[in-house]
């Protein structure tokens, strides 16, 4: 069986993208109970987490669907982009997160060829790589699509259409890495100059490496 490929992006501008549509899905569901307060609310370059990613996948994915849970109301009311989105709420947000992502799926409506996910705690991601994504898997590299820097691969994920079902059926006590992994040979790894996709703002701790970082987004 053949390995993953890649595409090395990092030393040109994304061109244009193909036609292709896309639904962007950010998990904003979690209790953030490391974190103290919600992480979908903190400030990153002048706006919120959420908002940040909303006003970043809106440019190459229609719908942009997000999932809320733990606080669903309190973050809605403190978002600016809350128009260029559509929002589901995880009752059962509490199972952790593949229960927020089946959610999400379960809400894209049939005509994407795909959908772009990301966990909000990844609120550093350039619209670049965003563009990037979305290039790469236009021309069909792969069923998945994902970033990688410095040899490490981070979010957003980009997944075909038929991959969805796979999330769908996983049971409580799995991980969305399983359908990514059992897909290895489909999966195309795009090189991108962007610490971002690596940037898991999950606790205090790294939250304030976040915003001292000279590479902040």
């Amino acid at each position: 069986m053949a390995g993953p490929f890649q595409v090395d992006l990092r030393e040109r501008a994304p061109e244009s993208v193909a036609q292709v549509s896309l639904a962007g899905l950010i998990l904003a569901g979690g209790a953030s109970t490391r974190m103290g307060s919600p992480k979908a609310l903190l400030a990153c370059q002048g706006e919120t987490f959420l908002d940040r990613l909303i006003g970043i996948l809106a440019t190459c994915c229609r719908p942009v669907i997000v999932v809320l849970g733990h606080e669903a109301e309190t973050i809605r009311a403190g978002l600016s982009r809350a128009g260029q989105a559509t929002f589901v709420v995880n009752e059962n947000y509490q199972d952790g997160q593949l229960s927020s992502l089946q959610c999400g799926l379960a809400a894209v409506p049939a005509e994407p060829d795909g959908v772009l996910f990301t966990p909000v705690d990844h609120p550093a991601v350039a619209p670049a790589t965003v563009a990037a994504l979305t290039e790469a898997f236009a021309r069909r590299a792969g069923a998945l699509v994902i970033p990688r820097f410095r040899g490490r691969h981070g979010h957003p994920v980009c997944c075909a259409r038929e991959l969805i079902p796979e999330f769908l059926a996983l049971g409580g006590d799995s991980q969305a890495r399983e359908v990514i992994h059992r897909h290895s040979s489909q999966t195309c790894y795009v090189d991108v100059d962007d610490p971002g996709i690596l940037a898991d703002v999950d606790d205090p701790e790294a939250y304030r490496s976040l915003i001292q970082s000279p590479e902040r987004p």
